[in-house]
């Protein structure tokens, strides 16, 4: 593997854990919210990943056995979760219904911490490759003086 195709792995999954502390920091501020601008409440949202090809055609013909399974990651979609939402009897709640019941999204805050460390660790991961990366180019770059 070359530098270049370890920046650009390192990058795609970069780009991925943002839009995924994102997306989950959106779910923890909007954990207790009852009314949105769509009408009802919110809904958690998820992040839809796939692993990809870093390469361009072309460069997928000159590659070397070793390198022939390096993958990115791709972001396909945030989608709405399709968990059921939360039903609390809160009679005096503006939103509360006829019933006196609030439905809240269902959103674990543990759960959702527990995701956002992993994109945490993730991000951080990728950061020091491509640090590493960058030592080992300027180290090469040293030797060719």
């Amino acid at each position: 593997m070359d530098f270049l195709t370890a920046l650009d792995i390192s990058a795609s999954g970069l780009s991925a854990d943002r839009t995924r502390i994102n997306t989950i920091s959106m779910n923890l501020a909007n954990a207790k919210t009852t009314r949105t601008p769509e009408g009802g409440p919110y809904r958690r949202k998820t992040v839809v990943q796939v692993a990809t090809e870093v390469d361009d055609p072309f460069s997928v013909h000159m590659r070397s056995a070793l390198d022939r399974e390096l993958r990115g990651v791709r972001i396909l979609g945030v989608t709405q979760d399709t968990r059921p939402l939360k039903q609390v009897y809160e009679p005096g709640h503006p939103d509360a219904n006829a019933e006196g019941y609030v439905f809240y999204p269902d959103i674990n805050v543990v759960e959702e911490m527990a995701n956002l460390m992993s994109a945490q660790r993730n991000y951080e991961a990728n950061v020091t490759t491509v640090e590493a990366v960058k030592g080992m180019y300027t180290k090469a770059l040293e030797i060719g003086r």
